[in-house]
């Protein structure tokens, strides 16, 4: 993945996952919605690695806009990778590229980018991205 300026984004977690039997849809596919899931997954397992406060009474992540791009046909069972990327920080948002991936062999099945704005909860205002995530955001994954 790269950023904006054709620099290498910064890997923030690669967090594997197991298709599950539910997430198939009548077609026997995985269906467009559990990637959603997928990446909300490993957002939650990336923030659990932040070190410092990126959420608290005062400022709270909201999903402003989610972009996929279905590239296979996912069949269960499958073992998977969701990559998360730290594809642009701004004042108030980080904007996270995605790739959903097989474990074992790599293969693509879905990218994209999903927008997090953090808000005040008490107005829905728009309010600073915490230090930490911004820091976290910038820096190489540990994994």
């Amino acid at each position: 993945m790269a950023s904006a300026n054709n620099a290498p984004a910064p890997l923030l977690i690669r967090a594997p996952m197991e298709m599950r039997w539910r997430d198939l849809d009548a077609f026997n596919h995985a269906n467009n919605s559990v990637f959603l899931t997928y990446l909300e997954e490993a957002r939650l397992r990336w923030f659990a690695t932040i070190q410092g406060v990126w959420m608290d009474e005062q400022t709270k992540p909201v999903v402003a806009a989610v972009h996929l791009n279905y590239r296979a046909q996912l069949n269960w069972p499958a073992r998977l990778a969701v990559e998360l990327y730290a594809e642009r920080i701004g004042n108030a948002s980080l904007s996270l590229a995605h790739r959903v991936v097989g474990e074992s062999d790599n293969r693509l099945y879905c990218d994209g980018n999903v927008v997090l704005v953090w808000v005040a909860p008490a107005t829905a205002k728009p309010v600073t991205l915490p230090d930490a995530v911004r820091r976290a955001a910038s820096l190489p994954a540990a994994n």
